[in-house]
Protein backbone atom coordinates (compact mmCIF):
# COMPACT_ATOMS: atom_id res chain seq x y z
CA UNK A 1 0.00 0.00 0.00
CA UNK A 2 1.13 3.29 -1.36
CA UNK A 3 0.05 6.49 -2.66
CA UNK A 4 0.00 5.82 -6.28
CA UNK A 5 1.32 8.17 -8.77
CA UNK A 6 -1.74 8.27 -10.93
CA UNK A 7 -1.39 12.37 -12.10
CA UNK A 8 -0.42 12.91 -15.68
CA UNK A 9 0.15 16.23 -16.94
CA UNK A 10 -3.73 17.24 -17.94
CA UNK A 11 -4.89 16.40 -14.35
CA UNK A 12 -2.14 17.68 -12.77
CA UNK A 13 -2.75 21.13 -14.90
CA UNK A 14 -6.64 20.70 -13.68
CA UNK A 15 -6.05 20.23 -10.32
CA UNK A 16 -3.79 23.75 -10.71
CA UNK A 17 -6.47 25.55 -11.88
CA UNK A 18 -9.76 24.23 -9.92
CA UNK A 19 -7.44 25.28 -6.38
CA UNK A 20 -6.04 28.00 -8.07
CA UNK A 21 -9.73 29.23 -9.48
CA UNK A 22 -11.33 29.55 -6.37
CA UNK A 23 -13.07 32.04 -3.89
CA UNK A 24 -10.38 34.87 -4.03
CA UNK A 25 -11.75 35.85 -7.37
CA UNK A 26 -15.23 36.45 -5.48
CA UNK A 27 -13.99 37.90 -2.33
CA UNK A 28 -10.78 39.35 -2.58
CA UNK A 29 -11.38 42.12 -5.06
CA UNK A 30 -13.51 43.89 -2.34
CA UNK A 31 -10.49 43.81 -0.04
CA UNK A 32 -8.07 44.56 -2.49
CA UNK A 33 -9.58 47.98 -3.87
CA UNK A 34 -10.63 48.96 0.16
CA UNK A 35 -7.21 48.65 0.95
CA UNK A 36 -5.93 50.01 -2.74
CA UNK A 37 -8.45 53.52 -1.70
CA UNK A 38 -10.26 53.20 -4.26
CA UNK A 39 -7.59 53.31 -6.79
CA UNK A 40 -8.81 51.37 -9.92
CA UNK A 41 -4.33 51.85 -11.74
CA UNK A 42 -3.03 50.62 -8.13
CA UNK A 43 -5.68 48.04 -8.35
CA UNK A 44 -5.34 46.05 -11.34
CA UNK A 45 -1.85 46.94 -11.01
CA UNK A 46 -1.30 44.80 -7.73
CA UNK A 47 -3.30 41.74 -8.98
CA UNK A 48 -0.96 41.90 -11.89
CA UNK A 49 1.94 41.54 -9.68
CA UNK A 50 1.18 38.96 -7.49
CA UNK A 51 0.34 37.14 -10.58
CA UNK A 52 4.02 37.75 -11.46
CA UNK A 53 5.12 36.94 -8.11
CA UNK A 54 3.16 33.74 -7.88
CA UNK A 55 4.80 32.19 -11.04
CA UNK A 56 8.06 33.31 -9.74
CA UNK A 57 7.57 31.35 -6.70
CA UNK A 58 5.79 28.78 -8.19
CA UNK A 59 9.39 27.79 -10.20
CA UNK A 60 11.04 28.26 -7.07
CA UNK A 61 8.83 25.48 -5.72
CA UNK A 62 8.95 23.38 -9.00
CA UNK A 63 13.17 22.76 -7.38
CA UNK A 64 11.54 21.42 -4.43
CA UNK A 65 8.77 18.99 -5.90
CA UNK A 66 11.20 17.59 -8.51
CA UNK A 67 14.18 17.48 -6.12
CA UNK A 68 12.31 15.87 -3.33
CA UNK A 69 9.20 14.34 -5.30
CA UNK A 70 7.66 12.59 -2.48
CA UNK A 71 3.76 13.58 -0.83
CA UNK A 72 4.34 16.29 1.51
CA UNK A 73 7.73 17.74 -0.37
CA UNK A 74 8.12 21.01 1.76
CA UNK A 75 8.43 18.84 4.49
CA UNK A 76 10.46 16.37 3.63
CA UNK A 77 12.75 19.28 2.21
CA UNK A 78 12.68 21.62 5.01
CA UNK A 79 13.53 18.53 7.55
CA UNK A 80 16.50 18.15 5.31
CA UNK A 81 17.49 21.51 4.77
CA UNK A 82 16.73 23.34 7.90
CA UNK A 83 16.45 19.97 10.48
CA UNK A 84 13.18 18.66 11.85
CA UNK A 85 12.59 21.63 14.14
CA UNK A 86 12.27 24.05 11.37
CA UNK A 87 9.90 21.57 9.45
CA UNK A 88 7.91 21.08 12.15
CA UNK A 89 7.11 25.01 12.27
CA UNK A 90 6.37 25.12 8.40
CA UNK A 91 4.06 22.33 8.87
CA UNK A 92 2.36 23.78 12.09
CA UNK A 93 1.55 26.93 9.93
CA UNK A 94 0.83 25.39 6.51
CA UNK A 95 -1.88 23.69 8.64
CA UNK A 96 -3.21 26.77 10.03
CA UNK A 97 -3.02 28.37 6.90
CA UNK A 98 -5.13 25.07 5.26
CA UNK A 99 -7.64 25.00 8.13
CA UNK A 100 -8.90 29.12 7.80
CA UNK A 101 -9.00 28.34 3.78
CA UNK A 102 -10.93 25.40 3.81
CA UNK A 103 -13.34 26.87 6.37
CA UNK A 104 -13.20 30.28 3.95
CA UNK A 105 -14.57 28.14 1.04
CA UNK A 106 -17.16 26.50 2.73
CA UNK A 107 -18.28 29.26 4.39
CA UNK A 108 -18.43 31.53 0.66
CA UNK A 109 -20.48 28.31 -0.94
CA UNK A 110 -22.74 28.52 2.07
CA UNK A 111 -23.69 32.46 1.85
CA UNK A 112 -23.94 32.15 -1.57
CA UNK A 113 -26.84 29.14 -1.22
CA UNK A 114 -28.74 30.95 1.28
CA UNK A 115 -28.80 34.44 0.17
CA UNK A 116 -31.18 33.10 -2.46
CA UNK A 117 -33.66 32.66 0.12
CA UNK A 118 -32.99 36.14 1.79
CA UNK A 119 -33.20 38.83 -0.88
CA UNK A 120 -32.34 41.98 0.42
CA UNK A 121 -31.42 41.21 3.82
CA UNK A 122 -28.63 39.80 5.56
CA UNK A 123 -28.76 35.04 5.39
CA UNK A 124 -28.54 34.45 9.32
CA UNK A 125 -25.33 33.26 10.67
CA UNK A 126 -26.43 30.26 11.74
CA UNK A 127 -27.96 28.95 8.60
CA UNK A 128 -25.03 29.70 6.99
CA UNK A 129 -22.50 28.15 9.46
CA UNK A 130 -24.26 24.70 9.75
CA UNK A 131 -24.73 24.77 5.72
CA UNK A 132 -20.55 25.07 5.22
CA UNK A 133 -20.08 22.45 7.92
CA UNK A 134 -22.45 20.17 5.54
CA UNK A 135 -20.59 21.15 2.46
CA UNK A 136 -17.28 20.56 4.41
CA UNK A 137 -18.05 17.04 5.52
CA UNK A 138 -19.02 16.38 1.56
CA UNK A 139 -15.68 17.00 0.56
CA UNK A 140 -14.30 14.89 2.92
CA UNK A 141 -16.22 11.80 2.22
CA UNK A 142 -14.58 13.10 -1.83
CA UNK A 143 -11.22 13.15 -0.53
CA UNK A 144 -10.73 9.51 1.08
CA UNK A 145 -12.01 7.98 -2.08
CA UNK A 146 -8.72 8.59 -3.66
CA UNK A 147 -6.86 11.01 -5.84
CA UNK A 148 -8.26 9.67 -9.09
CA UNK A 149 -11.59 10.59 -8.07
CA UNK A 150 -10.47 13.99 -6.87
CA UNK A 151 -8.65 14.46 -10.18
CA UNK A 152 -12.15 13.78 -12.13
CA UNK A 153 -13.94 15.85 -10.00
CA UNK A 154 -11.67 18.35 -10.21
CA UNK A 155 -11.45 18.30 -14.24
CA UNK A 156 -15.02 19.02 -14.48
CA UNK A 157 -14.90 22.01 -11.88
CA UNK A 158 -11.75 23.49 -13.85
CA UNK A 159 -14.05 23.36 -17.40
CA UNK A 160 -16.90 25.01 -15.00
CA UNK A 161 -14.30 27.44 -13.79
CA UNK A 162 -12.98 28.98 -17.05
CA UNK A 163 -16.02 28.86 -18.47
CA UNK A 164 -17.90 31.03 -16.04
CA UNK A 165 -15.00 33.43 -15.64
CA UNK A 166 -14.67 33.42 -19.41
CA UNK A 167 -18.48 34.66 -19.74
CA UNK A 168 -17.87 37.41 -17.02
CA UNK A 169 -14.85 38.29 -18.79
CA UNK A 170 -15.93 38.43 -22.13
CA UNK A 171 -19.15 40.23 -21.20
CA UNK A 172 -16.97 42.82 -19.14
CA UNK A 173 -15.38 43.15 -22.83
CA UNK A 174 -18.52 43.64 -24.67
CA UNK A 175 -19.91 46.06 -22.35
CA UNK A 176 -16.47 48.42 -22.36
CA UNK A 177 -16.44 48.30 -26.06
CA UNK A 178 -19.80 49.06 -26.60
CA UNK A 179 -18.91 52.66 -24.78
CA UNK A 180 -21.95 53.26 -22.56
CA UNK A 181 -21.17 56.12 -20.53
CA UNK A 182 -22.37 54.36 -17.39
CA UNK A 183 -19.17 51.56 -18.00
CA UNK A 184 -16.58 53.44 -18.99
CA UNK A 185 -16.82 55.99 -16.80
CA UNK A 186 -15.69 54.19 -14.03
CA UNK A 187 -12.45 54.26 -15.68
CA UNK A 188 -12.20 58.25 -16.40
CA UNK A 189 -9.76 60.52 -13.95
CA UNK A 190 -8.47 56.92 -12.12
CA UNK A 191 -5.08 58.44 -12.48
CA UNK A 192 -6.40 61.43 -9.72
CA UNK A 193 -7.21 58.36 -7.41
CA UNK A 194 -5.88 59.07 -3.88
CA UNK A 195 -2.66 56.59 -3.74
CA UNK A 196 -2.35 53.97 -0.60
CA UNK A 197 0.56 53.90 2.41
CA UNK A 198 2.61 51.40 2.00
CA UNK A 199 0.36 49.22 4.70
CA UNK A 200 -2.59 49.38 2.41
CA UNK A 201 -0.26 48.37 -0.24
CA UNK A 202 0.92 45.63 1.94
CA UNK A 203 -2.64 44.54 2.98
CA UNK A 204 -3.73 44.85 -0.84
CA UNK A 205 -1.08 42.19 -1.98
CA UNK A 206 -1.81 39.78 0.97
CA UNK A 207 -5.68 40.07 -0.07
CA UNK A 208 -4.88 39.40 -4.03
CA UNK A 209 -1.99 36.88 -3.04
CA UNK A 210 -4.70 34.61 -1.29
CA UNK A 211 -5.92 33.95 -5.41
CA UNK A 212 -2.64 32.50 -6.25
CA UNK A 213 -1.80 30.15 -3.37
CA UNK A 214 -2.94 27.17 -5.31
CA UNK A 215 0.43 26.36 -6.87
CA UNK A 216 1.34 24.99 -3.50
CA UNK A 217 -0.76 22.07 -3.69
CA UNK A 218 0.88 20.48 -6.82
CA UNK A 219 3.93 20.52 -4.98
CA UNK A 220 2.47 18.73 -1.88
CA UNK A 221 1.05 16.00 -4.50
CA UNK A 222 4.50 15.54 -6.00
CA UNK A 223 4.64 12.08 -5.03
CA UNK A 224 1.45 11.13 -7.00
CA UNK A 225 2.25 12.73 -9.81
CA UNK A 226 3.44 10.71 -12.54
CA UNK A 227 6.11 12.15 -14.12
CA UNK A 228 7.84 15.16 -11.51
CA UNK A 229 9.61 16.94 -14.21
CA UNK A 230 6.69 17.94 -15.43
CA UNK A 231 5.64 20.33 -12.62
CA UNK A 232 7.37 23.53 -14.08
CA UNK A 233 5.94 23.33 -17.39
CA UNK A 234 2.49 22.73 -15.70
CA UNK A 235 2.96 25.45 -13.62
CA UNK A 236 4.19 28.55 -15.76
CA UNK A 237 1.11 27.65 -18.43
CA UNK A 238 -1.36 27.45 -15.61
CA UNK A 239 -0.79 30.78 -13.72
CA UNK A 240 -0.62 32.45 -16.76
CA UNK A 241 -3.59 31.25 -17.60
CA UNK A 242 -4.97 32.17 -14.08
CA UNK A 243 -3.15 35.81 -13.95
CA UNK A 244 -4.40 36.61 -17.52
CA UNK A 245 -8.26 35.62 -16.77
CA UNK A 246 -8.32 37.07 -13.34
CA UNK A 247 -7.30 40.67 -14.94
CA UNK A 248 -10.27 39.99 -17.35
CA UNK A 249 -12.27 39.17 -14.94
CA UNK A 250 -11.63 42.27 -12.49
CA UNK A 251 -11.77 44.82 -15.34
CA UNK A 252 -15.20 43.15 -16.01
CA UNK A 253 -16.22 44.46 -12.35
CA UNK A 254 -14.86 47.21 -12.59
CA UNK A 255 -17.18 47.50 -16.11
CA UNK A 256 -20.39 46.64 -14.45
CA UNK A 257 -20.38 47.64 -10.72
CA UNK A 258 -18.59 51.00 -8.96
CA UNK A 259 -16.61 51.20 -6.37
CA UNK A 260 -18.90 51.47 -3.61
CA UNK A 261 -21.28 48.14 -4.76
CA UNK A 262 -17.71 46.07 -4.88
CA UNK A 263 -16.84 47.56 -1.14
CA UNK A 264 -20.55 46.36 -0.02
CA UNK A 265 -20.53 43.23 -1.67
CA UNK A 266 -19.95 40.14 0.61
CA UNK A 267 -19.36 37.96 -2.95
CA UNK A 268 -18.45 40.63 -5.90
CA UNK A 269 -19.51 37.52 -8.50
CA UNK A 270 -23.12 37.27 -7.44
CA UNK A 271 -23.23 40.93 -7.20
CA UNK A 272 -21.90 41.01 -10.94
CA UNK A 273 -24.18 38.73 -12.00
CA UNK A 274 -27.37 39.64 -10.07
CA UNK A 275 -26.97 42.94 -11.84
CA UNK A 276 -26.62 41.40 -15.22
CA UNK A 277 -29.28 38.57 -15.16
CA UNK A 278 -31.43 40.01 -12.12
CA UNK A 279 -33.84 37.71 -13.16
CA UNK A 280 -31.73 34.43 -12.62
CA UNK A 281 -30.61 35.17 -8.81
CA UNK A 282 -30.88 31.13 -8.07
CA UNK A 283 -29.34 30.01 -10.96
CA UNK A 284 -26.43 32.47 -11.01
CA UNK A 285 -26.30 31.24 -7.04
CA UNK A 286 -25.99 27.75 -8.29
CA UNK A 287 -23.07 28.36 -10.73
CA UNK A 288 -21.27 30.51 -8.57
CA UNK A 289 -21.56 27.77 -5.70
CA UNK A 290 -20.52 25.04 -8.39
CA UNK A 291 -17.83 26.86 -9.11
CA UNK A 292 -16.24 27.52 -5.83
CA UNK A 293 -16.55 23.45 -4.68
CA UNK A 294 -13.41 22.28 -6.37
CA UNK A 295 -10.57 24.56 -4.17
CA UNK A 296 -12.41 23.34 -1.13
CA UNK A 297 -11.33 19.38 -2.02
CA UNK A 298 -8.16 20.00 -3.34
CA UNK A 299 -7.54 21.71 0.05
CA UNK A 300 -8.93 19.17 2.30
CA UNK A 301 -6.53 16.32 -0.02
CA UNK A 302 -3.33 18.91 0.36
CA UNK A 303 -3.98 19.02 3.94
CA UNK A 304 -3.96 15.21 4.29
CA UNK A 305 -1.06 14.75 2.50
CA UNK A 306 0.82 16.88 5.27
CA UNK A 307 -0.93 15.21 7.66
CA UNK A 308 0.48 11.84 5.93
CA UNK A 309 4.27 12.57 5.68
CA UNK A 310 4.39 14.10 9.09
CA UNK A 311 2.82 10.94 10.46
CA UNK A 312 5.86 9.05 8.67
CA UNK A 313 8.38 10.80 10.47
CA UNK A 314 6.66 10.57 13.64
CA UNK A 315 5.40 13.69 14.33
CA UNK A 316 2.15 12.75 14.16
CA UNK A 317 -0.20 9.81 15.18
CA UNK A 318 0.97 6.88 13.38
CA UNK A 319 -2.56 6.04 12.09
CA UNK A 320 -2.75 9.28 9.93
CA UNK A 321 -0.41 7.76 7.36
CA UNK A 322 -2.29 4.48 7.13
CA UNK A 323 -4.29 4.19 3.60
CA UNK A 324 -7.70 2.38 2.74
CA UNK A 325 -8.84 0.97 -0.38
CA UNK A 326 -8.51 3.36 -2.26
CA UNK A 327 -4.83 4.62 -1.27
CA UNK A 328 -5.92 7.48 0.86
CA UNK A 329 -5.52 8.58 4.62
CA UNK A 330 -8.37 9.04 5.31
CA UNK A 331 -7.90 9.22 8.86
CA UNK A 332 -5.93 12.31 8.25
CA UNK A 333 -8.97 13.48 6.10
CA UNK A 334 -11.32 13.03 8.57
CA UNK A 335 -8.79 15.40 11.20
CA UNK A 336 -8.88 17.97 8.60
CA UNK A 337 -12.23 18.10 8.44
CA UNK A 338 -12.69 17.88 11.74
CA UNK A 339 -10.18 21.01 12.88
CA UNK A 340 -11.72 22.98 9.80
CA UNK A 341 -15.18 22.71 11.54
CA UNK A 342 -13.64 24.45 14.62
CA UNK A 343 -12.64 27.51 12.23
CA UNK A 344 -16.32 27.67 10.43
CA UNK A 345 -17.58 29.33 13.55
CA UNK A 346 -15.07 32.57 12.25
CA UNK A 347 -17.65 34.19 9.47
CA UNK A 348 -15.19 37.29 8.91
CA UNK A 349 -14.16 35.88 5.69
CA UNK A 350 -11.91 39.20 4.95
CA UNK A 351 -9.68 38.78 8.42
CA UNK A 352 -9.35 34.85 7.17
CA UNK A 353 -7.96 35.58 3.99
CA UNK A 354 -5.37 37.80 5.84
CA UNK A 355 -4.33 35.51 7.94
CA UNK A 356 -4.52 32.30 5.17
CA UNK A 357 -1.79 35.00 2.91
CA UNK A 358 0.51 35.97 6.03
CA UNK A 359 1.07 32.46 6.58
CA UNK A 360 1.71 31.71 3.27
CA UNK A 361 4.24 34.42 3.30
CA UNK A 362 5.63 32.77 6.45
CA UNK A 363 6.51 29.67 4.56
CA UNK A 364 7.82 30.76 1.97
CA UNK A 365 10.13 32.78 3.66
CA UNK A 366 11.51 29.45 5.23
CA UNK A 367 10.92 27.50 2.21
CA UNK A 368 13.36 30.36 -0.02
CA UNK A 369 16.06 30.21 3.05
CA UNK A 370 15.95 25.69 3.16
CA UNK A 371 16.54 26.11 -1.03
CA UNK A 372 19.49 28.34 -0.70
CA UNK A 373 20.89 26.00 1.92
CA UNK A 374 20.76 23.59 0.33
CA UNK A 375 22.26 24.68 -2.57
CA UNK A 376 25.09 25.70 -1.06
CA UNK A 377 25.20 22.58 1.56
CA UNK A 378 24.88 20.07 -1.40
CA UNK A 379 25.58 21.46 -4.69
CA UNK A 380 25.96 18.28 -6.11
CA UNK A 381 21.92 17.16 -5.03
CA UNK A 382 20.15 15.84 -8.37
CA UNK A 383 18.33 18.61 -9.18
CA UNK A 384 15.88 17.49 -12.55
CA UNK A 385 14.88 21.50 -12.80
CA UNK A 386 16.98 23.93 -11.11
CA UNK A 387 15.65 27.35 -10.80
CA UNK A 388 17.61 30.74 -11.70
CA UNK A 389 18.83 32.01 -8.32
CA UNK A 390 17.63 35.90 -8.52
CA UNK A 391 14.28 34.36 -8.11
CA UNK A 392 15.22 33.03 -5.07
CA UNK A 393 17.19 36.32 -3.64
CA UNK A 394 13.90 38.29 -5.25
CA UNK A 395 11.22 35.98 -3.21
CA UNK A 396 13.21 35.80 -0.23
CA UNK A 397 13.11 39.78 -0.09
CA UNK A 398 9.62 39.75 -1.38
CA UNK A 399 8.98 37.82 1.82
CA UNK A 400 10.79 39.54 4.27
CA UNK A 401 8.81 42.78 2.98
CA UNK A 402 5.62 41.83 3.11
CA UNK A 403 6.12 39.86 6.55
CA UNK A 404 8.16 42.54 8.80
CA UNK A 405 7.02 46.48 7.20
CA UNK A 406 3.41 46.09 8.92
CA UNK A 407 4.96 45.31 12.14
CA UNK A 408 7.64 48.11 12.00
CA UNK A 409 4.80 50.90 10.38
CA UNK A 410 1.85 50.31 12.06
CA UNK A 411 2.71 47.59 14.93
CA UNK A 412 -0.34 46.29 16.92
CA UNK A 413 -2.02 43.37 19.11
CA UNK A 414 -2.36 40.92 16.01
CA UNK A 415 1.45 40.84 15.61
CA UNK A 416 1.43 39.61 19.78
CA UNK A 417 -1.38 37.14 18.46
CA UNK A 418 1.29 35.69 15.13
CA UNK A 419 4.55 35.49 17.40
CA UNK A 420 2.79 33.62 20.33
CA UNK A 421 1.05 31.64 17.67
CA UNK A 422 4.53 30.63 16.45
CA UNK A 423 5.90 29.80 19.72
CA UNK A 424 3.31 27.50 20.43
CA UNK A 425 4.27 25.73 17.43
CA UNK A 426 7.66 25.54 19.18
CA UNK A 427 6.12 24.33 22.29
CA UNK A 428 4.36 21.35 20.36
CA UNK A 429 7.68 20.55 18.59
CA UNK A 430 9.15 20.05 22.05
CA UNK A 431 6.60 18.25 23.39
CA UNK A 432 6.21 15.67 20.66
CA UNK A 433 9.87 15.17 20.67
CA UNK A 434 10.28 14.60 24.71
CA UNK A 435 7.10 12.30 24.58
CA UNK A 436 8.42 10.60 21.03
CA UNK A 437 10.07 7.26 23.19
CA UNK A 438 7.09 6.85 25.52
CA UNK A 439 4.03 6.55 22.76
CA UNK A 440 3.89 2.43 23.64
CA UNK A 441 0.55 3.27 25.36
CA UNK A 442 -1.28 3.68 22.20
CA UNK A 443 -0.61 0.92 20.02
CA UNK A 444 -3.75 -0.51 21.27
CA UNK A 445 -5.45 2.44 20.22
CA UNK A 446 -4.00 2.73 16.62
CA UNK A 447 -5.41 -1.02 16.27
CA UNK A 448 -8.50 0.07 17.35
CA UNK A 449 -8.35 2.64 14.96
CA UNK A 450 -7.04 0.53 12.05
CA UNK A 451 -9.67 -1.97 12.29
CA UNK A 452 -12.57 0.57 12.82
CA UNK A 453 -11.01 3.14 9.70
CA UNK A 454 -10.23 -0.49 7.73
CA UNK A 455 -6.50 0.91 6.61
CA UNK A 456 -3.55 -0.37 6.34
CA UNK A 457 0.37 1.08 6.98
CA UNK A 458 1.76 2.42 3.64
CA UNK A 459 5.28 1.31 2.30
CA UNK A 460 8.02 3.65 2.25
CA UNK A 461 7.91 5.36 -1.28
CA UNK A 462 11.09 7.35 -1.12
CA UNK A 463 13.26 3.97 -1.03
CA UNK A 464 12.59 4.40 -4.88
CA UNK A 465 13.72 8.38 -5.47
CA UNK A 466 17.39 8.46 -5.53
CA UNK A 467 17.76 11.93 -5.09
CA UNK A 468 16.34 11.53 -1.29
CA UNK A 469 19.58 9.29 -0.84
CA UNK A 470 22.29 11.11 -2.35
CA UNK A 471 24.80 13.63 -0.55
Amino acid sequence: MQLLRALGFFHVSMILISTTLGTGIFVSPKGVLQYSSLNIPVFLSIWAGCGLLSIMNALCLAEMGTTFPVSGAPYYFLKRSLGSSVAFLNLWISLLTHFLSISAQCLLIATTIIQCFYSGCPAPELAKKCLALAILWSFGILGAQGIKTVAWFNTVSSIMKLSVLGFISLTGIVLLVNGKKENVSRFENALDAELPNISQFIDAILQVYYSYIGAAVIIVLSGEIKRPTDIPKTLIYGLSTVTVVYLLTNISYLTVLTSQEIMSSDSVGVTWMTRVFPSMQWLVSLVISAFLVGSASCGIVSASRLFYSASREGQFPFICSMLNDHHSPVVAVILIVILSSAAVISSSIIYLIKYVSLGAWCLHLLQMIGLLKLRYQNPDLPRPYKVWLPFIYGFLASSLFLIFTPVIQAPNIEHVYQVVFLFCGLLCYWIQANFKGHTACFDTITCYCQLLFNVSPSEDPEKSIPSLHAD
